[in-house]
C-alpha cells in the first residue's frame, strides 16, 4: 500500500512536471557582430550586453500568451565581413528566432537587413550609425543610437566653433560606416568654411600608415579625420607621432571612440589631441547608466568598451514589445515595437516614422593622460 502511495505521487509529480514544461516557452533573441578578428573586443562588449539582459530578464519570471518564457542569447560571429553578416542573418531566419540585436558595422548591417526583412524578424541595432540602415524603410528594421548625419556633423561644427580649426584632412577605411562617416564630415567642415586639404583612403585591414601620413604632413592641416576603427585609429596614432604630427588634431567617430583605443595607441602623445564622438549621452549622465556599469564589470571585468548598454536596452525593448503584444511572435509584437516608449538604461527609446530613435543625443570624448573622458 505504501509503495503504491509513493508511486501514485511520483507519477502525479511527472505528470505536474510534464505540465509545467508544456507551459514553457524558450524565446531566442540572436546576437550579432565580429566575435573573432580584430574587432572582436566590440563583437564581445556587444553580446555581453545581450546576454545581461537575458539573464536580467530570466529572473523576473515574465509569462507571455499564458506560458513562462525562458529567455535564451543566440550569439553569432559575422566577422565584420557582409558575406558573412548575410549568411549569419539567413541562419537565423531558419532558426526562427525572435529577435535579433545587430549587426555591429554598418556594412554588415545593411545587406542583412534586407534578410531580416524578407524573413519578418525585428533587428534593433545600437551600433550601426550609417542613414542607409533605415533608408530602405524596412518595417522590421530600427536604431537606437545617433547616426552619422549627427556624428560627423557634431564633429565638424567642434572643430570650427570650438576648436577655430580651417584646415582638414580626410582619411576613411572605404567601408560603409567609414566612407560614410567621412564624407558627412567633410561636407559639413566645407559647409563651415574649413579648407579639406587632402583625402585620402586605407582598408579596415591595414595598419601601415606612413605614406599616407606623410602625404598629408606635407599639406600642414590643423586636424586629421578618421572614418574607421580603432584596430587602425591606434597604429595611426603611432604613426603620427614617428612623424612629428603628435600637435595635429586627430578627430573621429565612434568607431575609434573606445577604451581599447588608448591601449592600442601604446598611450601615443598623440591621443592628447584626439576628439571623438559616439551616439548618445556618456555612461555617468544616462539615466541607469553607473549602476548598470556597476553590474556590467562585475560580470564581465575589463571588457567594456562602448555599445553594451545600448545591446542591453534593445534586447529589453524586444521583450518589452513582446509583453505589451502578449505575443512572441514577431508579426504580432512588431507594431508594438513601433509604439515604444521605453525607459531604458541609456535613454527614454521612442522612434521617428523612419525608425530612428527620436531626439539623438551625442557625447564628444577625448583622451587626456590616455583615459576616454567625455567633454563638457
Amino acid at each position: 500500500m505504501q509503495l503504491q502511495l509513493k508511486l501514485t505521487v511520483a507519477a502525479a509529480l511527472l505528470a505536474a512536471f510534464g505540465m509545467a514544461s508544456a507551459q514553457e516557452q524558450v524565446v531566442k533573441i540572436g546576437s550579432v557582430a565580429p566575435m573573432s578578428g580584430g574587432q572582436a573586443h566590440y563583437g564581445k562588449d556587444n553580446a555581453n550586453g545581450v546576454i545581461m539582459a537575458v539573464e536580467a530578464l530570466n529572473k523576473q519570471g515574465i509569462t507571455i500568451g499564458g506560458k513562462k518564457i525562458k529567455w535564451e542569447a543566440q550569439v553569432e560571429d559575422d566577422a565584420a565581413d557582409p558575406k558573412q553578416g548575410t549568411a549569419v542573418a539567413q541562419k537565423l531566419c531558419d532558426m526562427k528566432v525572435n529577435g535579433v540585436v545587430g549587426h555591429l558595422n554598418s556594412g554588415t548591417t545593411i545587406p542583412a537587413s534586407k534578410v531580416y526583412h524578407d524573413c519578418g524578424i525585428p533587428m534593433i541595432t545600437g551600433a550601426a550609425t550609417n542613414p542607409d540602415v533605415t533608408k530602405p524603410g524596412y518595417a522590421e528594421i530600427f536604431r537606437i543610437i545617433a547616426n552619422d548625419s549627427s556624428l560627423g556633423a557634431g564633429l565638424a561644427h567642434y572643430a570650427h566653433d570650438k576648436l577655430k580649426l580651417k584646415s582638414v584632412a580626410v582619411i576613411d577605411d572605404r567601408t560603409a560606416y567609414g566612407q560614410g562617416l567621412a564624407d558627412i564630415f567633410a561636407d559639413t567642415a566645407k559647409k563651415l568654411g574649413m579648407q579639406v586639404v587632402d583625402r585620402q583612403f586605407t582598408t579596415d585591414k591595414a595598419t601601415d600608415f606612413m605614406a599616407i601620413l606623410t602625404a598629408i604632413k606635407g599639406k600642414k592641416p590643423d586636424a586629421i579625420f578618421f572614418g574607421g576603427m580603432d584596430p587602425q585609429g591606434g597604429p595611426m596614432l603611432r604613426q603620427m607621432d614617428q612623424l612629428g604630427m603628435s600637435g595635429t588634431y586627430y578627430f573621429g567617430g565612434d568607431g575609434i571612440c573606445t577604451v581599447k583605443l588608448a591601449e592600442l595607441a601604446n598611450n601615443a602623445k598623440s591621443l592628447a589631441k584626439t576628439v571623438c564622438a559616439e551616439g548618445g549621452t556618456s555612461l555617468q549622465k544616462m539615466p541607469g547608466g553607473v549602476a548598470w556599469k556597476k553590474d556590467y564589470d562585475a560580470k564581465f571585468p575589463g571588457q567594456f568598451q562602448i555599445y553594451s548598454p545600448y545591446t542591453y536596452d534593445a534586447t529589453m525593448l524586444i521583450a518589452d514589445a513582446m509583453k505589451r503584444a502578449n505575443s512572441v511572435d514577431p508579426k504580432v509584437y512588431l507594431p508594438e515595437l513601433m509604439k515604444s516608449d521605453y525607459k531604458g538604461v541609456t535613454a527614454t527609446i521612442a522612434f521617428e516614422p523612419n525608425h530612428e530613435i527620436k531626439n539623438p543625443a551625442i557625447t564628444l570624448s577625448s583622451y587626456p593622460g590616455g583615459k576616454k573622458t567625455p567633454l563638457d
